[in-house]
């Protein structure tokens, strides 16, 4: 069971060596040199182009930022799953032969993390659950898995409503012998939670939620007072550059297509983070009072998507949550508390230098006055993430994870983690290409069909 999303941002880093030599899961495996073969998979399976190929004022501007921070030699155009044929025109499948569905080359329109509208972005749809329908893969879209017990038999029971009904839920249950969660971080630990609660799998480990990870992220950027007319910054894919401000900090501009403004909406005048609460919402209202007029403009959603560019921020650091269900108002709801690790950061210093530089260079390449952005989680000292990971990690024991190293999980054979939720430290980039090669090298593992499990006994 699993999903997709329309948000994925198609952006298909590798980790660095921090990621592979974190100590949850270092001794298990040189993970460096195990996962390489399946990293090739992974890239040819989404279609990885290495570099985007294009270079507008948002890369100078990124390029340009990262010299003035003085980290020229690390800005890099980032490898990106997506068809770049001739704008607009439909093509047969290039990436399998043509087998897989025909593909629309990318007209730069920049909505990449709305939905692709034209057909270019390297989605399941277009790749592995395409080629899967064509084996005979039955895909039952919008139903939701509800419940999923293990049987006396041996094997599993899942149980299925459809998807946001009130009425006429349409339940149904089917049985397997093997069973794989890939439900994403929250949903798959939404169900290991709730069915270890409820004795319908009764041996998940008590480490279940432990590790959850947040990549270590800040979302900052810069925005202008009007659109610069010599600045097409809604022009491209979603993500198109990238520079490390330090060793474990990565920095990545991202946009949005015109029209979609909403995100701006969490972003704020930005505080200095170190500081009380007090004195972050005295900066905020101070800040405000000085330049009402330029703050209204500056946070006004109109064209906002055109006005600015998101610095998403990521880091290897080593910090985690806590995730556990408790009740509250009646209701079973999962809740979070600091985990191993140092404190999940509320705000980046690296994030705002970033953003600072950025909106520098905004504004010089503009000629239209812009700021650096923080966002109303920092004002309130919550931490934020675009990329939530871990919670059922992968482990030498049951006592300090979910799953073994080939991701089956502890205590009941025949069911496996294959997502996020498996990942156990924070890549510190977008996590998409290391939860497929993941997977991959998983799955490699299975036996054939009549043949012997290679894999040592659970």
């Amino acid at each position: 069971m699993g999903g997709g999303s329309l948000n994925y941002a198609n952006t298909l880093y590798q980790p660095g060596g921090a990621f592979f030599d974190d100590p949850q899961w270092s001794a298990l495996a040189d993970w460096e040199t195990d996962l390489a073969p399946h990293y090739v998979t992974a890239k040819r399976m989404l279609g990885v182009v290495e570099r985007y190929p294009h270079t507008g004022p948002v890369e100078r501007i990124m390029a340009g930022a990262a010299d003035d921070l003085g980290v020229g030699g690390t800005f890099r155009n980032a490898p990106v799953g997506v068809w770049f044929g001739k704008p607009g025109e439909r093509t047969a499948d290039p990436f399998f032969g043509g087998e897989g569905p025909d593909r629309t080359g990318c007209t730069l329109c920049g909505n990449c993390m709305v939905g692709c509208r034209v057909g270019a972005k390297n989605t399941l749809m277009k790749n592995y659950l395409a080629l899967a329908e064509k084996r005979g893969v039955v895909i039952e879209a919008l139903r939701t898995v509800t419940e999923v017990r293990e049987l006396p038999g041996g094997g599993f029971s899942v149980t299925t409503e459809r998807s946001g009904a009130w009425f006429r839920s349409e339940r149904r249950t089917v049985r397997a012998r093997q069973v794989v969660l890939a439900a994403g971080t929250w949903g798959t630990q939404q169900l290991l939670h709730r069915m270890k609660r409820a004795g319908a799998l009764p041996r998940v480990s008590d480490a279940v939620g432990r590790l959850t990870r947040t990549n270590s992220e800040a979302l900052d950027g810069a925005v202008a007072v009007a659109v610069p007319a010599s600045l097409e910054l809604a022009r491209g894919v979603a993500i198109t550059t990238s520079f490390h401000i330090d060793a474990s900090t990565h920095v990545e501009n991202v946009r949005y297509g015109p029209g979609s403004n909403l995100m701006g909406a969490l972003a704020s005048i930005m505080v200095p983070g170190d500081r009380g609460l007090g004195r972050r919402l005295a900066s905020l209202i101070g800040q405000f009072v000085r330049a009402p007029i330029r703050q209204l403009r500056l946070g006004s959603l109109r064209r906002w998507s055109e006005r600015g560019i998101i610095a998403l921020v990521m880091q290897t650091v080593d910090n985690s949550l806590s995730l556990s269900l408790r009740r509250r108002f009646g209701r079973l709801v999962m809740t979070s508390a600091q985990g191993h690790g140092e404190p999940n950061p509320s705000h980046l210093p690296q994030a705002h230098r970033a953003a600072a530089a950025i909106a520098a260079r905004v504004e010089e390449e503009g000629g239209v006055p812009a700021a650096a952005r923080g966002s109303w989680p920092e004002v309130f000292g919550i931490p934020l993430t675009a990329h939530f990971l871990g919670g059922a990690v992968i482990s030498s024991t049951p006592e300090t994870g979910v799953v073994d190293l080939y991701h089956r999980v502890w205590g009941h054979p025949g069911l496996h983690v294959v997502d996020g939720a498996a990942v156990p430290a924070n890549p510190g980039v977008n996590p998409s290409l290391t939860i497929t090669a993941l997977a991959e090298r998983a799955l490699s593992h299975w036996p054939r069909r009549g043949e012997a499990d290679q894999r040592p006994p659970l």
